[in-house]
């Protein structure tokens, strides 16, 4: 769990760029509806208004397609000893490196049995997804952690030390791709025979389908279950069907039932559930920051990404129910009958314009179907996190009030981070650093070297040890500047 949280912690960054670009792209699909809809609901790709709404759509797109390249640099840098570039570095060449090994076009030449396998192409044609990023920001920072000090003979001297941790995780990189190589395309296909396997199920299909494609958002494998459902892999292809002009009198389905339950979740469920965790946390204010803009985005164009990844490490449990949700209000749309589609995402913007198409019914039910998601979203979130004290943005082990308002008996950074050193035992005994807003959180060999009295001397405000191989020093808001000089006298 530990190592989740930290995971959750590291991804912050990268998740805060992404609100801004979903809006740009909302803003942008108002303006120029035909980069979406096309030409079939009449919309027309040209004029200053097309122009400037595709320019934003560009500039949104920018980050939000290469999301798994931020999430590999991001978990890269977070998760390494002492935040250092270097294991950004190492990640960055570890996604080239997979990405690149395991694109369908180098998959098939590699393995020729599978270049007429759909199933094994398509899996590879998905490769560069957040997951990957993930597993590659992983093995940056672990490349780092471990190979960072590496002293190699003389004659290879000049990639001693951290020069030689993005070679290592080059090569760590292709041990895990021929790994992929074999996994991968299997647990994709074992996903679009699930999908095949719910289609005949109607209302209770679709809203398992919702439950399992937000279930495998973390793992970048919902794409094997939305090929199923939206586009024309076994003949199905709700979406591409559904802003093609068609109807559920020209198709074997109720045409957009497998869209539908998306937008009053996206819309309305994300909002709520974002203020419930306001609600709850004890950094008001650092939740506030991240989780407004990710609400707006959801609302706006359905990017729920920045939303997801703020909280999926930091509390498992939680997702689990989000996604749960997502099938019960799925469920529930397909039976009262509102039917939307979406090309991009399931926000406000995509509402507006699949309206004008012919398999439209119902839109106006999105009210009260909204209402409803915020209300639930919100009470099922807040009881949750409360119940089972859930680690949700601003809600981390840390920052409790009094903490912020410890004060330092000594200004002298450098000596205060000397005398801490002394008390848990000198640099030898301490095998990791990090900081939260309050405190200098350790990791150590030998609990038995810890002197809590000559920690205390230092002028902290207090010590805890969690566990025998840690121990957290309360020091207040200037915890940085102390840690900063910690890791200098670590090295």
């Amino acid at each position: 769990m530990k190592f989740l949280q930290k995971l959750g912690k590291s991804l912050m960054l990268p998740v805060a760029c992404l609100p801004i670009c979903g809006i740009l792209m909302g803003i942008g699909y108002m303006l120029a509806p035909a980069a979406m809809a096309g030409e079939v609901a009449g919309f027309q790709a040209s004029g200053i208004a097309y122009q400037i709404g595709y320019y934003l759509i560009k500039a949104g797109g920018a980050l939000i397609d290469n999301i798994a390249i931020l999430f590999a640099i991001g978990i890269g840098v977070g998760m390494s000893d002492d935040n250092d570039g270097t294991g950004g570095l190492a990640a960055l060449a570890s996604w080239l490196m997979i990405t690149n090994l395991l694109a369908t076009a180098n998959v098939t030449v590699i393995m020729p049995s599978i270049a007429n396998n759909p199933d094994a192409t398509l899996a590879f044609d998905k490769i560069a997804n957040p997951f990957i990023g993930i597993i590659a920001g992983i093995i940056g920072s672990m490349c780092y952690n471990k190979f960072k000090g590496t002293q190699l003979p003389n004659w290879l001297s000049f990639f001693s030390g951290k020069r030689c941790v993005a070679i290592v995780a080059g090569v760590t990189s292709i041990i895990a791709s021929v790994v992929l190589l074999f996994v991968w395309p299997i647990v994709f296909g074992a996903l679009v025979a699930l999908g095949e396997g719910i289609l005949g199920m109607k209302a209770v299909g679709a809203g398992l389908y919702a439950f399992f494609n937000r279930l495998l958002i973390p793992f970048g494998l919902h794409h094997a279950l939305n090929n199923v459902f939206w586009f024309d892999t076994i003949g199905i292809g709700d979406l591409t069907n559904y802003w093609a002009g068609m109807t559920s009198a020209d198709v074997s389905w109720s045409l957009g039932m497998y869209m539908s339950g998306f937008f009053p979740c996206m819309m309305f469920g994300v909002p709520g559930a974002a203020l419930a965790m306001v609600h709850t946390a004890k950094n008001k204010k650092a939740a506030i920051g991240l989780l407004a803009s990710a609400a707006l985005c959801a609302f706006v164009c359905g990017v729920t990404e920045p939303f997801e990844f703020a909280f999926m490490f930091l509390a498992p449990v939680l997702y689990l129910i989000y996604a749960v949700l997502y099938g019960i209000f799925t469920f529930v749309t397909v039976l009262v009958g509102f039917r939307a589609g979406f090309s991009f995402s399931a926000g406000a913007t995509d509402l507006v314009f699949s309206s004008f198409l012919p398999a439209a019914e119902n839109t106006w039910m999105i009210i009260p179907l909204g209402i409803a998601a915020f209300v639930v979203f919100y009470l099922v979130f807040r009881v949750a996190i409360q119940a089972f004290d859930l680690k949700t943005p601003g809600r981390e082990d840390e920052d409790t009030e009094a903490e912020k308002q410890a004060v330092l008996a000594n200004d002298n950074f450098t000596e205060v981070a000397r005398v801490i050193l002394e008390g848990v035992g000198g640099k030898e005994n301490v095998t990791s650093i990090d900081n939260c807003i309050t405190r200098l959180r350790l990791e150590i060999k030998d609990y038995t070297k810890v002197d809590e009295k000559k920690i205390k001397s230092a002028g902290v405000a207090g010590v805890i040890r969690p566990g025998q191989k840690s121990v957290q020093v309360i020091v207040g808001t200037k915890v940085q500047f102390v840690a900063d000089e910690f890791k200098k006298l670590c090295k």
